[in-house]
């Protein structure tokens, strides 16, 4: 089970938020932000769930603290404030994702679900779905036993698909993702490669690319049928 860092000063909603994710992660809390470095420098924590105003020292400067002693842990921040200074403040300073309040404590718990996934691949540099294992150190797709080398751009296009299950990316953001900004490839080279990684891909069945038309693409993992 996940350990989840909660530092809120508002000791009803504190309590609150620890009663509603205390099911599925292991929470500790801290009042503020010194109340949280302390945490952090006794124990093992996976992620931060940090409010943005706080006494003694807020949320924006937990995180440029926790980002210049090099410290990645994921951070997703809690905040009444909906401009997009604020927002743009938060994101700078370092975290990777924010909710605004009242808080949907549903979506909150998605949210921290899909930033520790992300965490973990990230570390492990390895994508595991199904019977399907995508490894980024050698470009290899194996499954049931059967490893694939792909080439570069293909395993990088399914690799960042495969990392946000569900979520739709049109061709440009691909594009700028996979081949880089500065590309002088257009977007037919996303769909020729989507077409490639099809058909190497045919027998693979945890997981299809689904063409969302006139939008883009998106990876759809394909759950088990039940016994």
């Amino acid at each position: 089970m996940a350990t989840i860092l909660l530092a809120e000063d508002n000791e009803a909603v504190r309590l609150l938020t620890q009663a509603k994710l205390r099911y599925q992660f292991t929470v500790v809390t801290a009042a503020n932000g010194w109340e949280a470095l302390d945490i952090l420098n006794r124990q093992h924590v996976d992620l931060i769930v940090v409010d943005v105003m706080m006494p003694v020292m807020d949320g924006y400067q937990l995180v440029r603290t926790l980002r210049a002693e090099g410290n990645e842990i994921p951070v997703l921040l809690l905040t009444a404030l909906q401009s997009m200074d604020s927002k743009r403040e938060g994101l700078s300073s370092g975290i990777d994702d924010y909710l605004t309040k009242p808080v949907d404590y549903e979506e909150l718990i998605w949210r921290i679900q899909a930033l520790l996934r992300r965490a973990h691949i990230a570390s492990e540099q390895q994508i595991v779905v199904g019977n399907t294992r995508l490894d980024s150190a050698s470009y290899t797709v194996t499954c049931r036993g059967q490893t694939l080398e792909l080439p570069k751009k293909e395993f990088d296009l399914l690799y960042k698909l495969l990392s946000y299950p569900g979520q739709i990316f049109t061709r440009s953001q691909l594009l700028d993702d996979v081949w880089g900004y500065v590309s002088e490839s257009g977007e037919d080279t996303v769909k020729t490669h989507i077409s490639r990684l099809r058909n190497r891909l045919k027998d693979v069945d945890d997981f299809q690319i689904i063409t969302i038309k006139g939008l883009g693409y998106k990876a759809e993992l394909v759950k088990e049928k039940e016994q």
